[in-house]
């Protein structure tokens, strides 16, 4: 190409695209490049920041629950041993009540001791006696064991309790047995 033709293009109207260095095409390829990997990368930091974060609150939601599970089986932990005793308990009961008649007094005395010494160890571990006699009849806490004509209790109030029930900590272990009043049929 002579001068005289490199003038011209230069000189005339017609806008050719530049030309890109080889230097120049190379560096925008690897700037591109970069951007990419750039862009990539922040994707995923942001996705390993959620799944740390996720990760933190699962962790504290699985700190809470076992905190929870601890406290519960400290609390109700001796449910079990608690309700095989109620048995024993009620049986020294009867024996207690039975003794009286019979007129041993030693062994009335003897029994009433152990039924005592069993009734504190029980108010120990959070065991509660369910004595609801003139209550309000309660199907969550009370077992009715039949109904009674009264003309003196409210009707559906506890008029007398067969069997006491019990709590341990507020948890209903066994339901007290009763004979709920009702009202009286009329007289014809």
């Amino acid at each position: 190409m002579t001068a005289n033709e490199s003038g011209r293009d230069r000189h005339s109207g017609a806008a050719e695209p530049a030309a890109v260095m080889p230097e120049t095409a190379a560096q925008l390829e690897e700037l591109e490049r970069l951007q990419q990997a750039l862009a990539q990368s922040e994707e995923r930091a942001r996705s390993h920041w959620e799944q740390y974060l996720r990760a933190v609150a699962e962790l504290d939601n699985v700190r809470k629950r076992a905190q929870r599970d601890i406290e519960a089986a400290n609390r109700y932990g001796l449910e079990k041993f608690a309700a095989e005793l109620l048995p024993v308990k009620d049986s020294l009961e009867a024996a207690v009540e039975s003794a009286a008649r019979t007129d041993s007094r030693g062994l009335s005395e003897g029994q009433e001791a152990t039924l005592r010494l069993l009734s504190q160890a029980l108010e120990r571990i959070g065991v509660r006696v369910i004595d609801p006699a003139g209550e309000p009849f309660d199907p969550e806490r009370h077992e009715a064991m039949m109904a009674e004509e009264s003309a003196t209790a409210e009707p559906g109030s506890v008029l007398r309790v067969v069997q006491p029930g019990y709590e341990l900590n507020g948890r209903l272990l066994r339901p007290a047995r009763v004979i709920v009043a009702r009202e009286p049929a009329p007289k014809a």
